[in-house]
């Protein structure tokens, strides 16, 4: 073989690496097939995200994905249910806040007292799910009232044939959100008429996936938490249908997206701090996650808006300086 074509091997094989890693990421994972905006070279920094334990599957799926493309920047997202995220957010600890619900007009206050300014991001649709044990073989369906007679104040429900007298005499733990949660402002709202407003006796958590542990090791317990949690863990849990006075509904993307499911369908929001879009890798962060909020949403469970709603978030946030 001459010297000219010795080292035509190596050349090519070269070539074919250098292409080879260009498609893969330094770890050698496929590279971020997912849309993203012409970005600054070499992002860097840190993005600080807390909230709601119903938005972190998406924010956690979003900065994943934006960390396979921007290496240099670093997204801690953490859980601390809505109020506690907004508690953070409105004193500046945070640069966005995942929340189940609207901010209140206190926190709204807290903010303007502490010069926060921000944008309120709708990223997509929950369908708030009551779930038992799967080796529960007595309730397929509950009504709304039940469902109010269970959970509000005072309530001396801690029996199953208490609910209904066919249900079987069996002790009736409950699991749900504890009150930092948005979930548990929702769920006090919609089912018991008060926000606020519930017994005190069951096991709480900001953390949805504490609540599915507990459900699913007890044949007992009923619950409530984020339709994501459900979809994720089909196999350890049992959704119940709600009937609010038109028959039973099972929520599933169908349901919770013709709004059929109902009254437990409800949005989700991420609040942004303007002051943190000032900074690139915030910018481009909350770009991204509205570019592929729709396939990110839905992968984890969710349901998404519809493409117009995600591209006017977008023109708003580019809008900005």
């Amino acid at each position: 073989m001459s010297f000219r074509k010795w080292h035509t091997v190596p050349l090519v094989l070269g070539l074919f690496l250098a292409l080879f890693a260009v498609a893969c990421g330094d770890d050698g994972e496929p590279a971020s097939t997912l849309t993203t905006s012409p970005a600054a070279a070499a992002l860097s920094g840190t993005i600080e995200i807390d909230g709601s334990s119903t938005v972190y599957p998406v924010s956690e799926a979003v900065a994943e994905e934006f960390g396979k493309i921007h290496r240099g920047v670093r997204v801690n997202v953490a859980v601390s249910g809505t109020g506690g995220g907004f508690k953070r957010f409105v004193v500046g600890d945070t640069d966005i806040s995942n929340a189940s619900r609207p901010i209140k007009d206190s926190e709204a206050a807290s903010a303007g007292d502490n010069g926060i300014r921000y944008r309120e991001l709708k990223v997509g649709t929950d369908g708030l799910s009551i779930i038992v044990n799967p080796q529960n073989d007595w309730v397929e369906c509950l009504t709304v009232e039940e469902l109010k007679m269970i959970w509000e104040p005072g309530s001396g429900v801690t029996n199953w044939n208490q609910v209904r007298p066919n249900f079987p005499d069996r002790p009736l733990r409950l699991y749900g959100a504890d009150t930092d949660s948005g979930t548990f402002d929702y769920f006090t709202e919609e089912i018991v008429g008060e926000g606020g407003a519930s017994r005190s006796d069951y096991t709480a958590s900001a953390d949805d996936n504490v609540l599915v542990q507990g459900v699913s090791g007890d044949r007992n317990a009923l619950g409530y938490f984020g339709y994501a949690y459900y979809a994720e863990n089909t196999d350890k849990l049992k959704v119940v249908a709600i009937d609010h006075g038109s028959g039973c509904v099972t929520p599933n993307p169908d349901t919770i997206e013709d709004g059929s499911y109902t009254p437990l369908s409800r949005p989700m929001f991420i609040y942004i701090s303007t002051k943190s879009m000032e900074r690139p890798e915030v910018k481009a962060f909350v770009k991204f996650y509205l570019e592929n909020g729709r396939d990110l949403v839905s992968e984890v469970g969710y349901v998404p808006l519809t493409p117009d709603a995600y591209t006017s978030a977008l023109s708003q946030i580019d809008s900005l300086p």
